[in-house]
């Protein structure tokens, strides 16, 4: 492990400070991990950027796959993890509420993957389409191509928002490929293929299969850590996907749900919670017990005259 000396680092101060003013109790749990993540490898790299950084010679035929996972957290300099964190640490905010901590953590870690694996695929297809074998050494660091996938689901799960590119302001669903070629004309030195590769997978997710493999995947994983567990956990989503927490489900039966009831039971007390739901000024008793669809038990159980009593002095109130 290298790590790295001479002058203290401009932008990964002023990368903390943003941090700080954000404050640590309000940046969810994984996003918090990434930027920690990121920092550490920053300042000890595991390997020298030309052996972190994925390429289509290294991955492929040299077989260092080692580069798919470190390529992603390591970066040129302290302005590269400047900018890189600050856009995870906004979009892992917004995302990571919507998807739930664990499944996020679990985009992460495929799209980290997959976005080195689509990189080295697009960097062969040029190569093979142009006949340029220097297309095989062209070699990428940092997280930005997890950040252009990671933003266009944002820009998915936020539909009809107008997003600012370099002044320009633009549909969101246009965003990122107007910000793809706007990066790359002004730095040339960044990777296009990278950054193309973010955004391809961003789309697996949100508009291929990908996302289905991976709750098929997360499914497959659950029944083997728990057989018991019904295999179809890991399918449930509610709101913007969030994933349900791992946790089982047991199907109720139709006796859960009218209590055993016949229909005529069933109307009656339907009435008798309307009529004692009345007596509350329309306010819902909420300290009673509640059945589904609204059906709940009174405290005591009266015999038929006591109801037809009681039911007589609410008539007469009214």
């Amino acid at each position: 492990m290298q790590q790295r000396q001479g002058r203290v680092s401009a932008g990964l101060l002023l990368l903390l400070y943003q941090i700080y003013q954000v404050g640590l109790q309000n940046i969810p749990s994984v996003t918090l991990a990434v930027l920690v993540l990121n920092i550490f490898f920053f300042l000890n790299p595991v390997r020298p950027l030309h052996e972190a950084c994925i390429s289509l010679n290294g991955a492929f035929y040299k077989k260092n796959w080692q580069s798919l996972l470190l390529s992603p957290v390591h970066h040129v300099d302290d302005w590269h993890l400047y900018y890189n964190m600050i856009s995870m640490l906004w979009k892992g905010i917004m995302l990571e509420k919507k998807l739930g901590s664990i499944w996020f953590a679990y985009v992460i870690a495929v799209f980290s993957v997959l976005t080195g694996v689509v990189y080295v695929e697009l960097e062969f297809l040029v190569m093979k389409i142009l006949n340029d074998p220097s297309y095989a050494m062209s070699c990428a660091v940092g997280f930005s191509g997890v950040l252009f996938a990671l933003k266009v689901l944002n820009n998915h799960y936020n539909p009809g928002r107008v997003s600012s590119v370099f002044g320009l302001q633009i549909p969101s669903k246009y965003a990122c490929w107007v910000e793809l070629v706007v990066i790359h004309l002004i730095a040339p030195r960044t990777s296009f293929a990278g950054h193309l590769a973010g955004i391809l997978v961003g789309l697996m997710y949100t508009m291929g299969p990908l996302k289905k493999i991976m709750k098929v995947c997360a499914g497959v994983f659950l029944s083997f850590a728990d057989p018991d567990r019904p295999r179809d956990d890991y399918s449930g989503y509610s709101g913007y996907y969030r994933y349900p927490d791992y946790q089982s489900r047991t199907p109720r039966s139709y006796y859960d749900y009218t209590g055993g009831l016949t229909e005529e039971e069933q109307l009656e007390r339907a009435v008798l919670n309307s009529l004692s739901e009345r007596d509350f000024d329309g306010a819902t008793a909420y300290h009673h017990e509640r059945r589904p669809y609204g059906f709940w038990f009174p405290p005591e159980q009266h015999s038929e005259e006591e109801m037809r009593r009681q039911r007589l002095r609410r008539f007469r109130r009214q």
